[in-house]
């Protein structure tokens, strides 16, 4: 009888021990030297050591905004190549949109083996028709066309 005892003991204390071994944030944990194993130091700033670990919030942040991708047409305004002009290229179509249009979302991207600059976030063909009519009554998006991608729905 006297066995139940000591393993509920031993349980409590393992039990404690993984409390506060669990408290180590990854740095101390790499740092920690133990028999037959390496070394490692870390040299930081010591607060980037006391954020480890705790939960931050980026409000405001486009990354935080909660959207649905689904199946939609956008306006391709820019296909180039993997060149360094080519990137250049696409960013000044960007700019270019931007400024006559500066309520669509412009998307330069480098899918390879090219770079894309596409406009908009269109559920519908027809949706997306009509915007092309209105950007193709100017000089630098004559060559614009609609392609079938991704599109993103804020929620």
């Amino acid at each position: 009888m006297r066995i139940k005892p000591l393993y509920i003991v031993l349980l409590l204390g393992f039990i404690a021990s993984g409390k506060i071994y669990g408290q180590d944030n990854i740095i101390k944990s790499l740092e920690r030297q133990e028999p037959g194993t390496g070394v490692v130091t870390i040299h930081q700033d010591k607060r980037l050591e006391s954020l480890i670990g705790t939960k931050h919030s980026n409000k405001g942040n486009i990354a935080d905004t909660k959207v649905l991708k689904e199946p939609g047409y956008r306006i391709q305004v820019y296909a180039g190549g993997d060149s360094r002009n080519s990137k250049s290229a696409a960013y000044q179509m960007e700019e270019q949109v931007k400024g006559l249009f500066p309520e669509l979302p412009v998307y330069t991207v480098f899918r390879s083996p090219r770079w894309l600059c596409q406009v908009g976030d269109y559920k519908t063909i027809e949706e997306a028709y009509a915007m092309m009519r209105k950007m193709k009554q100017f000089e630098a998006f004559s060559e614009a066309s609609i392609v079938k991608t991704q599109i993103i729905i804020p929620l």
